[in-house]
C-alpha cells in the first residue's frame, strides 16, 4: 500500500526502515543514544558500530546528560542503505496535558530541519513515541501530518518524506484519523 500525498512529497508506505535507500532515516531514539529497543534497536543493529560511536561523541560533547525529547541530531550510517541517521527521541504519553503534542512536533520538525540543512532529497520517518511510549496513534498521526504540511509548504527539501509503518494495520489508521 503506497499512497501519495501533498502533491506527490509525501508518501505512506508499510516496511522495514532499516531497508529504505532515502538520503536520510530517522530514528526513534531514546535519550541515551546507545540503541534500545525497536526501531532503535535495529538501526543500531543494522548500521553498526560507526552509529554508536557517532552518538558517544553527540552525548561527549553536546548532549552529555542524553538527549532531550523533542531535540533532533544527525549522525552517519554506518552499513545502513541510506547516507544519514536523524536521532530524535519522542515524548512518553502521560495523557497529554504534559507537553507531549508539542515534543512530538518538535521531533519531525527538527528532524525535518536537519534534513533541509544537508539538501535531503529523501527522509523517512518512523511512528515516533507511538510503540511503548503510548502516545495514541490518532492523536500522533494529526501532529504528524500537519507538522509535516507546515514544512514542505515553507521549503524546498527534503522532496520527499516518507511515513514507513510495520505494518498495514498502523498505515491504516494512520490515513483513517486524518479524515
Amino acid at each position: 500500500m503506497d499512497t501519495k500525498n501533498l502533491e506527490g512529497r509525501l508518501e505512506i508506505k508499510i516496511g522495514d526502515i532499516t531497508k529504505e535507500q532515502a538520503d536520510a532515516i530517522v530514528n526513534a531514539a531514546n535519550s541515551s543514544l546507545m540503541g534500545g529497543g525497536g526501531v532503535d534497536g535495529a538501526i543500531h543493529r543494522h548500521g553498526g558500530p560507526a552509529i554508536l560511536k557517532a552518538c558517544k561523541t553527540i552525548r561527549d560533547n553536546k548532549y552529555p546528560e542524553g538527549l532531550p525529547a523533542g531535540k533532533a541530531v544527525i549522525t552517519e550510517a554506518g552499513m545502513l542503505p541510506c547516507k544519514y541517521v536523524i536521532h530524535t527521541v519522542g515524548p512518553v504519553w502521560h495523557g497529554g496535558n504534559s507537553g507531549e503534542p508539542e515534543k512530538l512536533k518538535s521531533c519531525y520538525y527538527e528532524s525535518l530541519l536537519l534534513a533541509k540543512l544537508i539538501k535531503a532529497e529523501s527522509i523517512c520517518f518512523p511512528a515516533i513515541s507511538t510503540g511503548v511510549y503510548g502516545y495514541p496513534k490518532n492523536k500522533a498521526s494529526v501532529i504528524v501530518f500537519n507538522t509535516v504540511k507546515e514544512f514542505l509548504k515553507e521549503n524546498d527539501y527534503p522532496k520527499n518524506v516518507i511515513l514507513i509503518f510495520f505494518n498495514k494495520i498502523d498505515a491504516k489508521e494512520f490515513i483513517k484519523s486524518l479524515k
